[in-house]
C-alpha cells in the first residue's frame, strides 16, 4: 500500500496534475513491486506559503517534494531504485513545462511505513 505524496510550491507549473500523478502511479505499478494498481495512493498538496533562501530574489526557484512510504520489507536497492524512478519521471514530466518561469530541484523521499498502521476498507 504505497502511498505518494508531492508537495509543489506555487512558482512551479503542473499543467495537468492527474497526468503526473498517473504517469507516476504507472511507474510505480510498472515496478513489479506492488500487489494491484490500486494499491498505489498518490496526491498533490500544493503549498501556499514557502521560502527558499534568504533573499527576495531567491523566490524564483521552486521546489517539488516527493515522499513514498511503503510498507516494511524492501530493502535499501529497491527503496533507491524507487526514488531514482520517481526522480526520473516528474523531471521528465515538468522539465519542460517550466520555460525558465522557475529553477526547478526536485527531491525524493522513499520510506517505510510505520509498524503501527491500520487500514480498512469502507462500502465497496
Amino acid at each position: 500500500m504505497p502511498h505518494l505524496t508531492l508537495q509543489v510550491t506555487p512558482n512551479v507549473s503542473v499543467p495537468h496534475e492527474e497526468s503526473l500523478l498517473k504517469s507516476l502511479n504507472k511507474a510505480l505499478w510498472d515496478t513489479g513491486h506492488f500487489g494491484k494498481p490500486t494499491d498505489i495512493k498518490a496526491r498533490i498538496v500544493p503549498l501556499e506559503t514557502f521560502l527558499v533562501g534568504v533573499e527576495d530574489d531567491e523566490q524564483t526557484n521552486g521546489m517539488v517534494y516527493a515522499n513514498l512510504k511503503m510498507m516494511a520489507g524492501r530493502d535499501i536497492a529497491t527503496r533507491n531504485q524507487l526514488a531514482e524512478l520517481l526522480m526520473t519521471t516528474i523531471e521528465e514530466q515538468l522539465s519542460a513545462e517550466q520555460s525558465g518561469r522557475a529553477a526547478l530541484q526536485v527531491c525524493v523521499e522513499v520510506e517505510e511505513l510505520s509498524a503501527v498502521y491500520h487500514k480498512k476498507m469502507l462500502g465497496s
